[in-house]
């Protein structure tokens, strides 16, 4: 069987299908426009996260989360612009916002994350990956109790159904466990089979392991053409060359829409901007990652630093640094934290996420070319998900048994 395989795209999607395709046996060439793992691989809040099961798309999030994404302060925010595809995107959005479109997105999320996360442990250990990974679980912290006993059914919902389950810890036990947030913080839900790591240190630890397997990796190639023939895609050009295979992969991420003329195809993706700040430790430093739910700010401790992140704005590409959403991180997180931030700050970044209109992601044959899947769309959680999902893809194209069901990633569901 032939096995030459190209790779549009570095970052931690494509990374994790080439490590999974050089140890079946193929000649892999990762081709990235930019610098490898330069993109939302980069400097993410680095949880490895089976407790994200349920999608953004659920009952009630148009009441709770889409009057206030008109709010430039809000967590959510849609900068207003003229864009039909990002008007087609929300409508898409809304008719996933049902209980059983809900379930099936949920579902599909589950199975990603769930092997992901063990698949992880296994490939850390196995290749000595310096990614500072840590099994301290991650917990959802709530300042008010209204908030924090509302969590209450879904956490029932997420044991019964997936076997995902939290542990509440109310005010005072939450202080003696985690010191570092206020004594008025109400309470968290604790999930314990939740790991994190330092993206950045995956990617450049990980990079070393599949060169070292045989994988090239072509920095600064922005793919420009695709030639096929016969219904099979047999070359991509950028400015500098020419890439024959005979098979690729389209690792893309939020870019994905921008080759939908070429690849034949319309791909449901809208960039969802996300910020980070990285710093030092500060003084009281918390023990444990958190997600501060009611002002959506993620702060990660690592071995190495600090990093407060997460926010979503619709913006469509625009590339600036929107100063007003790095500090609604800052001031979030001073309402929960004894020590919120340190300084310097040694980064302020952004990046792209993915995201699907179902918060599923999209893993299948393009209609035009049978030997060329798409693999993007993993929304908010594309390092939590790209272990099982580098597995699954080496499953599809080597024609062996899937670990879970592809059909629920395919581009027509």
């Amino acid at each position: 069987m032939s096995n030459r395989t190209v790779i549009v795209g570095g970052g931690v999607i494509g990374t994790a299908c080439a490590y999974y395709l050089a140890d079946a046996g193929h000649e892999v060439t990762i081709l990235d426009q930019g610098r490898h793992g330069g993109g939302c691989s980069h400097a993410n809040c680095g949880y490895v996260s089976p407790s994200h099961v349920p999608p953004l798309a659920k009952p009630g999030v148009v009441g709770q989360t889409l009057r206030s994404m008109l709010s430039s302060d809000s967590p959510f925010y849609i900068k207003p612009r003229l864009s039909p595809s990002l008007m087609k995107w929300l409508l898409r959005f809304l008719a996933n916002c049902t209980q059983k479109q809900m379930e099936q997105g949920a579902i599909a999320r589950h199975a990603l994350l769930s092997t992901s996360r063990q698949l992880y442990e296994d490939l850390i250990e196995r290749e000595q990956l310096a990614c500072e990974f840590e099994k301290r679980g991650l917990m959802f912290v709530y300042l008010d109790h209204h908030h924090f006993d509302a969590f209450q059914s879904t956490n029932e919902w997420l044991t019964r159904e997936f076997g995902v389950t939290a542990v509440p810890y109310a005010q005072g036990d939450l202080q003696a466990l985690e010191p570092a947030l206020k004594p008025e913080v109400a309470g968290a839900w604790h999930y314990t089979g939740d790991a994190h790591l330092r993206p950045d240190r995956l990617m450049s630890s990980w990079r070393q392991v599949i060169e070292r397997m045989g994988v090239k990796i072509i920095e600064n190639q922005q793919v420009t053409q695709f030639r096929g023939e016969g219904g099979k895609l047999r070359s991509v050009s950028t400015k500098d060359n020419q890439y024959e295979a005979d098979q690729f992969i389209i690792a893309t991420g939020a870019w994905t829409p921008m080759l939908n003329q070429q690849l034949g195809v319309n791909i449901p993706i809208q960039p969802g901007k996300g910020y980070s700040i990285t710093m030092p430790r500060p003084e009281n430093c918390p023990k444990i990652p958190m997600l501060l739910e009611q002002h959506r700010v993620g702060v990660t401790p690592f071995g190495s630093g600090y990093r407060l992140g997460s926010t979503m704005e619709f913006a469509g590409y625009d590339t600036s640094i929107n100063n007003k959403r790095l500090q609604l991180l800052k001031r979030g997180a001073e309402v929960y934290l004894h020590t919120p931030h340190a300084q310097p700050e040694q980064e302020q970044w952004y990046g792209w996420r993915p995201m699907t209109p179902d918060g599923v992601a999209l893993i299948d044959y393009l209609p035009r070319y049978g030997n060329t899947l798409l693999c993007a769309g993993h929304n908010m959680l594309g390092l939590s998900m790209a272990p099982g999902t580098g597995l699954l893809v080496r499953q599809i194209l080597c024609r062996e048994q899937p670990h879970i069901d592809p059909a629920r990633y395919r581009l027509r569901r």
